[in-house]
């Protein structure tokens, strides 16, 4: 984890600097943007970069929410299924350990059977637990795929306008640690990802 965050600010100062040069070059202008000249110490302009906190966009973005809410909703089925036979079979099980102290099985044989069969029945418990917790994984999976495609699909038609050169994505302060506020654009996008996302409803 260390190593991955050691990596991802490598990645994000060769970034800043490819992004200097960019706008410090020999255009006095890129992209329509002003750019800030150090000779100029009266004047400062925005750089063509912003960033989005993905924290606040899960929290207020629509689909994000519903999204999280169903997945909540289908582990706590899985847990009360699990939990519910898991129950039975306990109760099964001391049945049987009261008979067997009891000699209440007519047969060796019998017992033998009995015991089988809640064996059995405990490992096919397992299984569905072994299921259960994987088709949780899957859809926990499919349900983040779907959020990132439709966060970049809509950044790319909301860049159209606005020509950033990159808009960084940042997780609890993780890779931008201070900027000027100007450079986070979080509410506009969540505003405009929940007005679409409303229409479509």
């Amino acid at each position: 984890m260390k190593n991955l965050s050691l990596i991802l600010n490598g990645i994000l100062l060769i970034a800043v600097i490819f992004l200097f040069v960019k706008v410090y070059g020999d255009k006095p202008e890129a992209n329509g943007v002003a750019v800030f000249n150090p000779k100029d110490s009266t004047g400062y302009h925005k750089l063509p970069i912003a960033y989005v906190n993905i924290d606040s966009l899960l929290i207020n973005y629509q689909f994000a929410k519903e999204a999280n809410e169903t997945l909540i909703s289908r582990q706590e089925e899985s847990r009360l299924s699990i939990n519910t036979r898991a129950r039975t079979l306990e109760s099964e099980m001391g049945e049987f350990q009261k008979k067997l102290e009891n000699n209440a099985f007519l047969s060796r044989e019998r017992a033998e059977q009995e015991q089988a069969r809640l064996l059995k029945k405990r490992q096919e418990l397992q299984d569905l637990d072994g299921q259960l917790s994987q088709q949780l994984m899957q859809s926990q999976q499919k349900m983040s795929e779907q959020l990132r495609d439709t966060i970049n699909a809509f950044l790319k038609g909301y860049n159209k306008n606005k020509g950033y050169e990159i808009i960084f994505s940042n997780t609890s302060s993780d890779n931008i640690l201070l900027t000027s506020n100007g450079y986070d654009i979080t509410t506009e996008v969540t505003k405009l990802l929940n007005e679409r996302y409303n229409k479509k409803k």
